[in-house]
């Protein structure tokens, strides 16, 4: 038996068999590589009818959306508790001098299209001690209305709704998270496809080799081979990476999830994306302004706007009815408030600054995200395979079995026993 193996090592067609553990090393890098790809790609469906294929992650991007969100809202922070940290006080002081112009602004066009004649033979020193008592007056307005804003903000503002509606409409913003949380466990996929196939093919080689000597039909084994190396590259990369979820020694060796052994790195990562792209200070109240909720914020500000304008009137108001008209009062006060409604998105970038620093979105998703338990931790990439999972299993099978097969035709035709 062995002067026979060792003949056939001597002989050419050794080399044959030398390229089996080879292929079946690229075909489980090329199945990995493949299956990764159609994870996130394209973008759309691309194909005939409902022949073709779209991401997964894209092609549920709403399902994915929602998955990673619940990370985020369940596990990680609350709105309630980020503007927790915004001081009124702070608010009022950053957004006075262009609130202060803004009044001005407002009222010197409101007054002069609601009651011009009113206004232009208003003495000019009644004039500047109304803006005098508007400019005192703006501050506390302003605190008033953002304790409102904070008692409110559950009403005011749904933040898993808006970072689902980010993702969801940027479906390549979605895959990015993923991608860049995620690059080196990607990485580890794709190579593990071309250690693990070579160390099957290796075995496979073997079996194909004692069939031939045996005299029995081995013309199955390619193919066959082909499609578990296809399969099991796939399942054992998905499962190095999550598991084990604690330090687990074997022998001299420390086992864990790759992905969990980059929790603070990965940590890290994730709040930065998430901190910069999506939950910005900007992204936030511009939500709150035109979001769902938008009605009930206009309705704040008109009745903050509507009770700064009696206090500012102070005494003066019965004469001021009487010179407009009460109606017109009336209506003066509604349109100045519509103003400042239809104004605030300008203004408020004012306080976008100091809004990101009170917020402090990315310190706080990092710091807490790095403090998960590893089952929790695990929870965010984890949905991204369990999706559709077999479909990118069944891929490589069927990857790798096709290219067995191709071995056998263009390789092993002329040398197959039975």
């Amino acid at each position: 038996m062995w002067e026979r193996l060792l003949e056939l090592v001597q002989t050419a067609l050794f080399w044959k068999y030398a390229t089996i553990p080879l292929i079946s090393g690229v075909v489980g890098w090329i199945t990995n590589v493949i299956a990764l790809k159609m994870t996130f790609y394209p973008l759309d469906f691309v194909g005939v009818w409902k022949i073709g294929w779209q991401g997964i992650i894209p092609s549920k991007a709403g399902v994915m959306a929602g998955k990673a969100v619940d990370l985020l809202t369940e596990k990680l922070i609350t709105i309630e508790d980020r503007f927790e940290q915004i001081e009124p006080e702070r608010v009022a002081e950053e957004m006075e001098p262009s609130l202060n112009r803004l009044a001005t602004q407002i009222v010197n066009e409101t007054m002069e299209a609601e009651a011009p004649e009113v206004w232009e033979n208003m003495p000019v020193m009644v004039r500047n001690r109304l803006f005098q008592r508007m400019s005192n007056e703006l501050p506390e307005v302003v605190e008033d209305l953002m304790q409102e804003i904070k008692n409110d903000i559950s009403v005011l503002f749904d933040l898993r709704a808006m970072v689902v509606d980010a993702l969801e409409s940027d479906r390549n913003l979605l895959n990015d998270i993923f991608l860049r949380v995620g690059e080196k466990e990607f990485q580890f996929i794709e190579r593990s496809g071309l250690y693990f196939g070579f160390l099957f093919g290796i075995f496979q080689m073997s079996f194909f080799v004692f069939l031939g000597y045996l005299g029995w039909p081995s013309g199955w084994v390619l193919p066959a081979a082909g499609l578990f190396v296809g399969w099991a590259t796939n399942v054992l990369a998905l499962r190095l990476i999550f598991q084990p979820l604690r330090p687990t020694a074997v022998g001299p060796f420390i086992f864990q999830g790759l992905f969990i052994r980059r929790q603070m790195e990965v940590s890290e990562e994730y709040a930065r994306i998430v901190s910069r792209r999506i939950l910005t200070s900007r992204n936030i109240f511009e939500r709150m302004i035109t979001g769902p909720a938008s009605d009930r914020l206009a309705t704040i500000i008109q009745s903050h706007v509507k009770g700064a304008i009696d206090a500012i009137t102070g005494m003066g108001k019965p004469f001021f009815q009487l010179a407009t008209g009460t109606r017109q009062y009336v209506d003066i006060k509604n349109r100045i408030a519509q103003r400042f409604v239809e104004e605030l998105p300008h203004s408020v970038r004012h306080m976008f600054a100091y809004a990101e620093e009170a917020l402090d979105i990315e310190n706080t998703l990092k710091t807490r995200m790095q403090g998960l338990v590893p089952l929790d931790f695990v929870g965010f990439l984890r949905p991204v395979f369990q999706e559709d999972e077999w479909k990118l299993i069944l891929v490589g099978a069927v990857l790798g079995f096709l290219a067995g097969l191709a071995q056998l035709m263009f390789v092993f035709a002329d040398t197959l026993v039975g």
